[in-house]
């Protein structure tokens, strides 16, 4: 599988990611040096590097050593790199795009849950927040991936350009009109250059939207009922949101920042007003000092809201390892799902926590009541139960797919077409690449 993706996939950093694999560092030696290739920056690099030396001061056989290897597509990459060239690491930080990818690499990875029993750990998949641990599992139950750093999309709004623009500072918009109206107002207002921007248009403006408003993204519960999927995101309720975001690209109102996590500098910087964004995203929002607030994500009245899908990414274990590595790596993943840790993670970061004795213990602290809208993530992915629309998107080529739909809304905001055309383009072409990725 990992062969057929690297054939299919045109990531652009695939280049960039094999030379990495190629220079860096070799595996992890015999028993005692661990290595975590991750794709953390700013705060949350800060966060895993605090982790690690906490876990390695607790005891003497192991050594966690954190390992950056760029952006989230780049660190896929260099794992499916470091894999094929059986120099993995012993951890690979994968963002949830590419665990389909990951799921469907027989042979290459070793299950989170059997890792943690190997070490002599009780396995209770009950401990984890339920949405969560679902997405990294198999349909039997058996979690494939230690649920690291999950987040939801929520809505960051500056507080004082929205006085500024005669806006309520303590209501954030609640639906996809009243963020276009408010955007507008602030844009003519002068308050901002730039109403509107979000990060992730993939991840929160398609795959999130579909399930905030419980329409379908794909066929076969998109991917999580089977792999044979068919793309559904250029129905009516997407083309009339992505219209909006084009018309309002026309004079600024809306800008694009990347196709990542770039836009959340045009927030943090005040150029733009409201920020659509991971809830990982909060550390470095913190850190620039912005006067912020938090609001839901946005839904389209008479749709939702349903629940949000995770996002953020988990820790898979490659397979081939001794067992006195995965003794080690069983330990740090205790170490990583202690109470104490996880709520420290949840608080500092941003990130959601993902056992329910972190979410509790945080609740119990009062943390929320201090924090208005620290819950919001959490809320918004446990409120409801999860429909076939809204379970999350799983494709074995998901990285691939996202590549196809950006350069598509690239097109788009660059007036080049409008979003029906986009969107039914990315169809085409995202049904064409699943079919050769698995075969058919």
């Amino acid at each position: 599988m990992f062969k057929t993706i690297l054939k299919a996939s045109t990531l652009k950093a695939t280049a960039a990611a094999l030379a990495l694999s190629a220079t860096g560092p070799l595996a992890a030696s015999a028993a005692t040096d661990l290595q975590w290739w991750h794709a953390m920056t700013g705060a949350n690099n800060e966060v895993v590097n605090q982790l690690a030396k906490e876990f390695n001061e607790s005891q003497s056989e192991y050594t966690i050593t954190p390992v950056f290897k760029g952006t989230y597509p780049e660190t896929l990459n260099a794992g499916i790199a470091a894999f094929r060239s059986k120099q993995p690491p012993a951890i690979i930080q994968v963002f949830d795009a590419g665990s389909g990818v990951m799921m469907g690499a027989e042979g290459a990875i070793m299950p989170a849950a059997d890792v943690l029993q190997k070490g002599g750990f009780t396995f209770d998949k009950s401990q984890y927040l339920a949405g969560i641990a679902a997405y990294y599992s198999k349909p039997d139950g058996t979690m494939l991936s230690f649920p690291y750093n999950s987040s939801s999309p929520i809505l960051y709004y500056n507080k004082d350009i929205f006085a500024k623009a005669g806006l309520d500072a303590e209501a954030p918009p609640k639906t996809w009109p009243e963020v276009f109206e408010a955007a507008k107002k602030i844009k003519a207002s002068g308050a901002a250059s730039c109403g509107f921007t979000s990060t992730w248009l993939t991840w929160i403006q398609t795959e999130n939207l579909a399930a905030w408003n419980n329409v379908a993204y794909g066929t076969n519960e998109n991917g999580l009922g089977g792999s044979d999927v068919k793309l559904e995101f250029n129905a009516p309720l997407f083309v009339e949101h992505f219209q909006a975001i084009a018309d309002l690209a026309k004079d600024g109102t809306f800008r694009y920042g990347g196709r990542t996590s770039e836009a959340k500098q045009l927030f943090m910087s005040g150029e733009c007003a409201i920020l659509t964004e991971s809830s990982g995203g909060l550390g470095d929002i913190v850190k620039s000092g912005v006067k912020y607030g938090i609001g839901q994500l946005p839904y389209y009245e008479g749709h939702g809201p349903q629940n949000t899908i995770p996002g953020g990414a988990s820790l898979w274990v490659f397979g081939g390892k001794s067992d006195a590595e995965y003794a080690g790596i069983a330990q740090f993943f205790n170490f990583l799902s202690q109470t104490k840790t996880q709520a420290r993670l949840h608080q500092v970061s941003g990130y959601m926590p993902v056992t329910n004795a972190a979410y509790e213990e945080t609740k119990k602290s009062g943390f929320y009541d201090k924090n208005p809208g620290r819950e919001t993530p959490i809320l918004q992915m446990m409120g409801k139960a999860p429909t076939e629309n809204s379970k999350g998107v799983r494709l074995v080529n998901l990285p691939q797919v996202r590549d196809i739909m950006n350069e598509e809304f690239e097109s788009m905001l660059a007036g080049k077409q409008d979003a029906k055309a986009a969107l039914d383009k990315a169809v085409e072409r995202g049904n064409a690449a699943i079919a050769e990725a698995i075969g058919n």
